[in-house]
């Protein structure tokens, strides 16, 4: 039989009368002949809260009874869809993670998915089984211990499990009814899009677009998953949503498609470093090792063997790049004279793969951000890119300036 993954998460699976629901569209794929893989989440609020008890019970907590503690909220999930599926009378089972089983390495609380194996629930589909509901989120060990993937993992067991049992499509059910052109609540022309690529859906997911998690973005394409993106509130309809596949599928694209940003931003700045072979690596080795995620870097001319280096970075990452910084100074490993945090800044990002074959994409948003009286900090481009640093009391604007300027409220 075709095979279909299915995956709902935390709002759409919030209450009993939500996991009815998503439990009719399951019944639907049934109906139309397929066999069906649903991987749910925590119903919406579960997961926080079971996080809190862990921290109020064990500030300093086991890794590994954390992981216990927080997957159980999929599992309660599973079990009640897998029970709503019986009632409609379509032969349903629920799994948790060990028993597929869905092997992980050991890194607790943000473990990723090493292997599938599909014997045991490819068995019970040839018994009748028509769905199998599978926590999301979780796996084991191979000390045999319950372990999850870290925030937004129930995407990442979607796209893997379609990725190893060969699915025709994996259905991302949410609470929003597909990939805009840019956020909704910046601008009402934001445009929901028919098809983007694996590649600008990347982009847009690690520049701060929260749809989908990046893992699962990159786990698609990869193994060539097509993904559609869709909300469990809308009628059922087989065209909704918006389709992530290979760009081979969409016949013309735009020079861009979407506008991304992300709000939490910083930017810091050392002044006065010695321009010596390895003084990069002297600098970023330090944040790297204190798990700072740098992201746009910029160095300047270097004048009588001097000169400044430029990062930015996730705001709430600040303190300790700071700290790593003033050791790495305390020890000698590098020098400089300042060393200037700017906590006021975001990131705007135009994305294409149109970007490729039309010139000028870059001039264009530079114009516009100057037509409206924006500055910007730091520039970083890549082929299908064009992100900026800004003070972040023009986010709106900024973001509003480009989708017009793009024209991204057409289709073409």
């Amino acid at each position: 039989m075709p095979l279909l993954v299915m995956k709902f998460g935390g709002t759409s699976v919030a209450t009993l009368d939500r996991i009815r629901r998503a439990a009719k569209r399951v019944g639907r794929e049934v109906a139309n002949g397929y066999d069906v893989i649903v991987i749910v989440s925590a119903m919406s609020g579960e997961t926080n809260k079971l996080v809190g008890y862990v921290g109020e019970t064990s500030p300093l907590y086991d890794a590994r009874e954390h992981d216990a503690v927080v997957s159980s909220g999929e599992n309660v999930t599973a079990g009640l869809m897998a029970l709503t599926l019986q009632e409609m009378d379509i032969p349903a089972r629920s799994w948790q993670g060990w028993q597929v089983p869905v092997k992980t390495t050991s890194a607790h609380a943000s473990a990723r998915i090493e292997e599938i194996l599909t014997d045991n629930i490819m068995a019970k589909f040839g018994e009748g089984m028509k769905v199998a509901v599978v926590a999301g989120f979780q796996g084991i060990s191979p000390e045999g211990r319950i372990t999850t993937l870290g925030r937004g993992g129930s995407d990442t067991t979607a796209v893997a499990f379609a990725a190893a049992f060969e699915a025709e499509r994996c259905d991302i059910y949410t609470d929003v009814d597909g990939i805009y052109t840019t956020d909704p609540r910046i601008t009402n022309k934001a445009r929901k899009l028919e098809k983007i690529s694996f590649e600008e859906m990347l982009e847009l997911a690690s520049l701060g677009a929260k749809v989908l998690q990046t893992r699962s973005v990159e786990l698609a394409m990869r193994y060539k998953v097509r993904l559609r993106v869709l909300s469990s509130f809308e009628e059922m309809d087989d065209s909704a949503g918006t389709l992530v596949c290979d760009e081979e599928e969409i016949v013309e694209s735009k020079a861009v498609a979407g506008v991304a940003y992300s709000r939490d931003e910083a930017k810091m700045t050392l002044t006065e470093v010695e321009d010596r072979p390895g003084i990069a690596a002297a600098i970023f080795g330090p944040l790297a090792e204190a798990a700072v995620n740098v992201d746009m870097i910029v160095q300047n001319i270097s004048e009588e063997g001097k000169t400044d280096m430029t990062f930015s970075l996730p705001i709430d990452q600040v303190k300790r790049a700071d700290k790593a910084l003033e050791e790495a100074k305390a020890r000698n490993e590098i020098g400089f004279s300042e060393l200037l945090i700017d906590s006021d800044v975001c990131k705007v990002s135009i994305v294409g793969i149109g970007m490729r074959s039309h010139a000028g994409v870059a001039a264009k948003m530079f114009a516009t951000l100057r037509d409206e009286g924006i500055n910007i900090k730091v520039i970083t481009t890549s082929e299908i890119k064009v992100s900026v640093l800004v003070d972040r009391k023009y986010l709106e604007l900024a973001v509003q300036a480009l989708h017009d300027a793009f024209n991204l409220d057409r289709a073409a």
